[in-house]
Parts: C-alpha cells; sequence; structure tokens
C-alpha cells in the first residue's frame, strides 16, 4: 500500500510523535508498505513563538499539493494540526481524498496555562479539524473518553509499543551520582511541569535526561539537580537503566513513550493520576500515581524491578503497526466504495 504521512513533527526533531511515526514507518517498510513521510524540513519555514527550535511550514499549500498528486497515495494520514495539518487537510477535502488523523498532543490544557487561551476554544478548533476525518488516531482509552466528552467522533485506538531489546535492565555502576537516583527523561519546556519534579525533597539524585527552552532556566534554580543534557539510543537506555525511579510530573501527557522506556529498564514510576500515568501503570502495581509527587516516588522505590520489566512486554510495536493498517485500510475499501 502506498501510504502518505503528513506531520508538523518530523525528524530532525525530537519528541514522542516524531519517535511514534518512526517506528511506524520503520515497521511499515518491513512489511513491504511504502511509505511516504512530508515534514517541515521540504519547505521554507519560521521558527514556532516561544519554540525557536521547531520549524513551522509556511504556506505549503501548493507545494504540498504537488507531493501528493506525484506520490499518489492510497492512503492520506494527517499526523498533527499544524500548518502542514491544515493544508493536508485542505486539499484532501477539496480533491475528496479520504484521510485519517491523530490526536497526540492535548494542546487545550498546553495553551491555557501559558497563554490564558479558554479550553473551549481549542477543543472547538480541534473539534472542526478531525471533523472531516474517516477516523480520528488516540493512543489511550484516558483520551478516548476525553475527546468524546468534547463532541468528537470516528475515534479508535492507536496504541504505543517499546524496543525491549533496546530498553532492559542493566547494572546500575553506570551513573556515579548520591542514590536513590530519581530521573526525569523528555523535553526540558515549562509544560513538562519540570518544576514539581525538581522541588520536590528527594534523597540522593534528581536527574534531568533531556534538552529544551527550559533548561537554563531550571538549571540555574536548581542547582543540586543534573541536568545532562540529550541522550539517544543505546547511551540514553544506559541512562533509564542507571537510575531507580523514573519520575514524571507532567499533566498533560497523551501517553508518554517515557514511561514505556523506563518500565522496559526496569523503573517503576511515580506519577500524578492523570492521563498517560493511568493508562500505561493502571492497576500493574509498577508504579505509584498519588497528588504528593513526593510520597509517590518515595514509595515506587519499593516496587520489584522485575514486574516492571513485564509490564513493558505487554505493549508491542508490531500490535500498534497492525492497528495502524486496520484504521487505514478501512479508509481505503471507504474510498473504493
Amino acid at each position: 500500500m502506498r501510504i502518505l504521512i503528513v506531520s508538523d513533527a518530523a525528524p530532525p526533531q525530537v519528541n514522542g510523535v516524531v519517535r511514534t511515526l518512526t517506528e511506524l514507518i520503520t515497521r511499515l517498510t518491513k512489511l513491504g508498505h511504502m511509505v511516504r513521510l512530508i515534514g517541515p524540513a521540504e519547505f521554507r519555514t519560521v521558527p514556532m513563538p516561544t519554540y525557536p527550535e521547531i520549524p513551522l511550514a509556511v504556506l505549503p499549500g501548493r507545494k504540498l499539493g504537488a507531493m501528493i498528486e506525484e506520490f499518489k497515495p492510497e492512503a492520506v494520514h494527517i499526523a498533527t494540526e499544524g500548518p502542514l495539518g491544515l493544508a493536508a487537510r485542505r486539499y484532501c477535502i477539496a480533491h475528496s481524498y479520504p484521510f485519517t488523523t491523530a490526536y497526540h498532543t492535548r494542546f487545550p490544557q498546553y495553551l491555557k496555562p501559558r497563554f490564558g487561551v479558554p479550553e473551549a476554544w481549542t477543543y472547538a478548533a480541534l473539534r472542526r479539524f478531525h471533523a472531516k476525518s474517516q477516523r480520528v488516531m488516540v493512543s489511550t482509552e484516558s483520551v478516548e473518553r476525553e475527546l468524546k466528552q468534547h463532541g468528537f467522533g470516528n475515534i479508535v485506538r492507536l496504541g504505543r509499543g517499546v524496543d525491549t531489546e533496546r530498553f532492559q535492565p542493566r547494572a546500575k555502576d553506570f551513573l556515579p551520582f548520591p542514590r536513590p537516583i530519581f530521573v526525569h527523561v523528555g523535553r526540558v519546556a515549562l509544560e513538562k511541569n519540570l518544576e514539581d519534579f525538581l522541588s520536590l525533597d528527594l534523597p540522593g539524585t534528581k536527574l534531568v535526561v533531556g534538552e529544551g527552552p527550559a533548561r537554563r532556566q531550571l538549571e540555574a534554580r536548581f542547582p543540586e539537580a543534573k541536568f545532562v543534557g540529550f541522550k539517544e539510543n543505546g547511551e540514553l537506555a544506559r541512562y533509564y537503566s542507571a537510575s531507580d525511579v523514573f519520575v514524571l510530573p507532567s499533566k498533560t501527557e497523551t501517553f508518554g513513550l517515557v514511561l514505556l522506556e523506563a518500565l522496559a529498564s526496569g523503573l517503576p514510576v511515580a506519577a500524578y493520576p492523570v492521563s498517560g500515568p493511568i493508562d500505561v501503570i493502571g492497576s500493574s502495581g509498577t508504579g505509584v500515581l498519588h497528588e504528593n509527587l513526593r510520597q509517590a516516588a518515595l514509595n515506587a522505590l519499593a516496587i520489584d524491578p522485575a514486574l516492571c520489566r513485564a509490564r513493558a512486554l505487554q505493549f508491542s510495536w508490531d500490535e500498534s503497526v497492525a492497528q495502524f493498517l486496520d484504521n487505514i485500510q478501512a479508509i481505503d475499501k471507504a474510498k473504493a466504495a
């Protein structure tokens, strides 16, 4: 099948959306599908306001339309609601191309505290964007329930997986810091709520792995924490496995791939009882979800790493790929009809 994916989040960006798409595309290609990813790098761009490291395509409509026609897709998937996503949506509607979309980012919860935009306004805009989609792919039951409460329809599931060969328990002598080591991995940005983690009174070491616009500010405010910057692949896996507890202070995740990477590495999770952690951890006993994040982090130290590893093994990228194909194949049949 010729599958076109349009995304405002694409390599060389580093985030959950990009990692999800990369895994899907790699596995779809191995199955014999021809996949074309269109991202901002193929257009003239400007920096995103307040996040200059994220490029936004400028007036991509005409060029994007030519790319779509040249590729002749059998299925079109629009992964994001940015300029490229909007342009792809307009083109598909104008030319009677059925398409699917995905809801990866909880923009209403991001925009309200940062810019004062009422959640109802953002939900209304997102609802309009996804209204023409044949399938709206979401990662968890919590997100599905949330969107249905705000009037979204045509919702289907697209789960996540984890590379359990790359992320696995290893010796902990890689890190020389005082123990226990409480680690957070992810983009260092204000919406990730890292201040809640860094301000906790915890024994041992607080470790932050990742880059982002808030790093310099947070390093200055919390000099006792260890900031080691962006790591990837095997080196990232060593930071996970050498730590003792993974702390996720974010309250706006739709899933949180880092949760699975931590569990696969034998790390118990401490987080707030919100969407993402609730869906990944659930009643598995592999983490502590509590409004008191400090208590959650301390209590998580007692969790058996083997239990965490076993939980991660229940999540499969192959299953995610199968779900994706089921969703877009339904669209292809609708087009043929």
